[in-house]
């Protein structure tokens, strides 16, 4: 009994650990190989801390399980790398409805998410259209932990600022929904 809950825990153990120094625990991050990722076709080095993280929405369809966050990434990859012509996801983290966050680019490589904003932020994107609707609470849980990890893992500046998309580029992204909850987050200025 137990056993197909027990094809996916192996693969995600150890996921979530404290983060170096400050103790904060980290949400669950799904690696790139854990969610299929294709290999990038080059890589910038981010110069971290970054004084900045940017809030997004995929402005896709929603996800509420591993298998389908899973598949809404590599969708999301797929389309970057191949319409967009990126050489990987723009993002450096994604943040599913299933509580879970999926490695994009990561800490420590530069995004395609922000123009002109790229070098100096970390951009994570929620799964999902927010212009009518907020993410559920595993999600905005989800990201405020991730914030706080960047921020104990030494990759956020402590004295960082949270912007929505639509703070530097000109777009409705993060929706409407979302960023009228991210104006309330600690640290945030338009």
């Amino acid at each position: 009994s137990g056993t197909t809950g027990s094809l996916v825990a192996p693969s995600l153990k150890g996921l979530g650990r404290r983060g170096e120094g400050g103790g904060i625990s980290c949400p669950t991050i799904v690696s790139r190989s854990q969610w299929g990722a294709r290999p990038p076709r080059s890589r910038v080095q981010l110069r971290t801390p970054v004084p900045f993280v940017i809030i997004h929405h995929t402005a896709g369809n929603r996800c509420t399980s591993l298998a389908s966050c899973r598949q809404q990434v590599k969708g999301i990859q797929n389309y970057h790398m191949d319409n967009q012509r990126w050489s990987d996801i723009g993002y450096n983290f994604l943040i599913g409805e299933d509580g879970r966050v999926y490695e994009g680019r990561g800490w420590r490589t530069v995004g395609a998410h922000a123009r002109g904003w790229n070098a100096k932020s970390l951009g994570f994107s929620f799964l999902g259209n927010f212009s009518n609707r907020a993410p559920n609470a595993a999600a905005l849980n989800a990201a405020k932990k991730l914030i706080q990890c960047a921020v104990s893992r030494g990759y956020l500046s402590r004295s960082y600022t949270l912007k929505g998309h639509r703070n530097v580029n000109q777009t409705s992204c993060p929706g409407n929904s979302l960023y009228a909850i991210i104006r309330t987050w600690p640290r945030f200025k338009a």
